[in-house]
């Protein structure tokens, strides 16, 4: 409701793009942001439905909430049912029971929390993406950051693999039965040189 943000018709809201749109463009919609709102993700979820149909069945999709604040899951616990089971989508019971004493805690203080969702696709073929123009790793982390809210993204272990040697974060590989690879472990999150290598595209 347009009269909802009558008190910022003359003010710039910190963490927000009020500011910056109106330098751009000299015009400022204060009522509730324009197309710098958080409501035009709603584009997002329409085109993600339409390219969900096209992948087919093959490909599984899904996302859990994995830290607010500072209390992060324990993935020990990962229970992807789990994430059915509660408001926060979290796959770990007992943290999501802690989230929400957390954001209780906040929304009485008249503050907010930040949140990491990770995202894993399973069923990607080795060989989506390509090496220059169109990588994927790429076009996701792309597509995640024109999320207005979104400071940062990252692939498989992200900015964990500055605490990994060269060792831990090479993800060996053994023949399978079929003559192609296995890979040991998943630190590069399912690509390697903006192209899909088999195992699960994880992102963060």
């Amino acid at each position: 409701r347009s009269k909802d943000y009558g008190d910022i018709r003359d003010l710039y809201r910190p963490g927000h793009a009020d500011y910056v749109y109106d330098a751009k463009y000299g015009i400022r919609d204060y009522r509730g942001g324009g197309r710098s709102s958080a409501r035009e993700t709603a584009a997002r979820v329409a085109a993600g439905a339409v390219a969900r149909r096209l992948l087919g069945e093959a490909v599984q999709i899904r996302a859990a909430v994995v830290q607010i604040g500072q209390i992060a899951i324990d993935r020990t616990r990962w229970d992807w049912a789990e994430t059915e089971n509660n408001p926060f989508w979290c796959p770990d019971a007992e943290t999501a029971k802690r989230w929400e004493d957390l954001l209780d805690a906040t929304r009485k203080d008249g503050n907010s929390a930040g949140a990491i969702v990770e995202i894993e696709a399973t069923g990607v073929p080795a060989g989506w993406g390509a090496p220059v123009y169109a990588k994927l790793d790429a076009e996701l982390a792309g597509a995640l950051m024109s999320i207005n809210a979104v400071k940062g993204v990252e692939i498989g272990a992200g900015f964990g693999s500055a605490e990994l040697t060269g060792v831990e974060n090479a993800d060996e590989m053994r023949a399978g039965n079929d003559g192609k690879p296995i890979f040991l472990s998943n630190a590069a999150g399912g690509v390697l040189g903006g192209i899909s290598t088999g195992p699960q595209v994880v992102a963060r």
